[in-house]
């Protein structure tokens, strides 16, 4: 039984409107599918495929089968440029058709076609093709939909979507129509919400999660601020200078990126905030809101679990032979004004004040005191009487910049194994 034009209108109206509503992509495939599987087109499985711009994965993919319930029907893939994955991209019906500029390819699987690519002049089948014909479906129809070069975000430019029916005698004239024009919609539904994601990845990766999270929500504009109260943090390397004089860049960026995965991962998993890297530096807060004590004892768990995986870091470049650096860092506890600044058409979502100097300071007096970590008695008085035995003084300073001097603790080398 074809698939009714009416059906086709009122699936395609659901697309537009949960599309606008902003449903995420594996409901606007399962819900594609059923429809279509009511009104008279039986598909058996269904893919969508969509790149993205992250800083990890290059892209995203959508199953649907009607026979099960799949366990991960959302998948990412990692960037398919060399190594296995661009093994077999190369090989899929996919790349096929993304590379010979062809919109759409067919194989009636019933009739024992999977897929004479006789256009490049080779001989052959897909194996992924192979395989659903080897399962009984019957006919597969794989469509791709490019984007105009001026939407192009990254890797992302184009849809694509696979069909597969088990109905005897596969799709019928009236199916292939209907899957192309809901292929279309589907596709701008998934890009839009695609795009919203990569707005998030983009705002989260360059400016922190809890800023990019603000400027979401509209906090743009400039002078946009407000008064907090935060544990602030800034660690860098120790003797970057001249370790950047000596390296050769492919040796700096991969040292450079290994260590700052160590800090902000450590950060992020105490939940703190990264808000900006300078260089080898890093700066962020653990927003103290309603209680400075437990804002504390986050940056102390973050600074504890930086320090562990820093010692596997060391460990595994020093048997790689590869260069190794130690890690300064100062804590400090102070009120800042966090939100918007700099010109109107570049702004900066950070925070400013004397406490951010401050901690700056702390932090570059470590290499003076001989200590990879200090804090201020600012910091240590919210801590427990017990908890501060953990500490020393290392003396008060006048810290250049900074209107007060500051007494300074570190870690009791007893309890720091230094």
């Amino acid at each position: 039984m074809a698939i009714a034009a009416e059906s086709v209108e009122r699936i395609n109206s659901w697309i537009v409107i949960r599309g606008l509503a902003g449903d995420d992509e594996i409901t606007l495939l399962d819900g594609v599918c059923e429809y279509c599987c009511e009104a008279g087109l039986s598909l058996s499985r269904a893919v969508a495929i969509i790149d993205t711009l992250d800083p990890v994965y290059e892209g995203r993919v959508f199953s649907w089968r009607r026979d099960k319930e799949l366990e991960n029907p959302v998948s990412a893939y990692e960037p398919t440029r060399e190594g296995p994955a661009a093994e077999a991209w190369r090989k899929s019906p996919f790349f096929y058709l993304w590379s010979t500029g062809r919109s759409e390819l067919r194989f009636r699987l019933e009739q024992g076609e999977t897929g004479d690519l006789v256009e490049q002049g080779e001989t052959g089948s897909f194996e992924a093709v192979e395989e659903l014909r080897a399962e009984g479906q019957t006919d597969y129809l794989a469509l791709i939909f490019r984007f105009g070069k001026e939407t192009v975000i990254g890797e992302m430019d184009s849809f694509m979507a696979r069909w597969v029916t088990d109905q005897p005698g596969g799709f019928d004239e009236a199916d292939v129509a209907a899957l192309r024009r809901l292929t279309a919609a589907l596709g701008l539904a998934i890009k839009s919400r695609s795009l919203a994601r990569v707005a998030q990845s983009l705002v989260e990766a360059y400016l922190g999660r809890d800023a990019g999270r603000r400027v979401l929500e509209g906090r743009i504009r400039r002078g946009t601020t407000k008064s907090i109260n935060a544990v602030l943090w800034f660690s860098d390397m120790q003797g970057f200078t001249a370790i950047s004089e000596k390296l050769p860049s492919d040796q700096l960026i991969p040292l450079l990126d290994d260590y700052a995965e160590a800090v902000i991962s450590a950060i992020h998993g105490a939940g703190g905030d990264v808000l900006k890297l300078i260089g080898d530096g890093v700066l962020a807060i653990f927003a103290a809101g309603g209680s400075a004590t437990a804002a504390c004892r986050s940056a102390l768990a973050a600074e504890r679990d930086m320090r562990s995986r820093l010692a596997a870091l060391e460990q595994r470049r020093a048997a790689a032979g590869a260069p190794v650096a130690s890690i300064y860092l100062g804590l400090h506890i102070g009120d800042v004004f966090y939100g918007n600044i700099g010109a109107k058409n570049r702004l900066d979502f950070t925070v400013v004040g004397p406490a951010v100097n401050e901690t700056h300071r702390i932090s570059s007096m470590c290499s003076s005191v001989g200590r990879n970590f200090l804090l201020s008695s600012d910091f240590l008085q919210w801590l427990s009487p017990d908890e501060r035995q953990d500490f020393v003084s290392v003396g008060r300073f006048a810290l250049r910049g900074v209107s007060r001097a500051q007494e300074l603790f570190t870690l009791d080398p007893e309890i720091a194994g230094t």
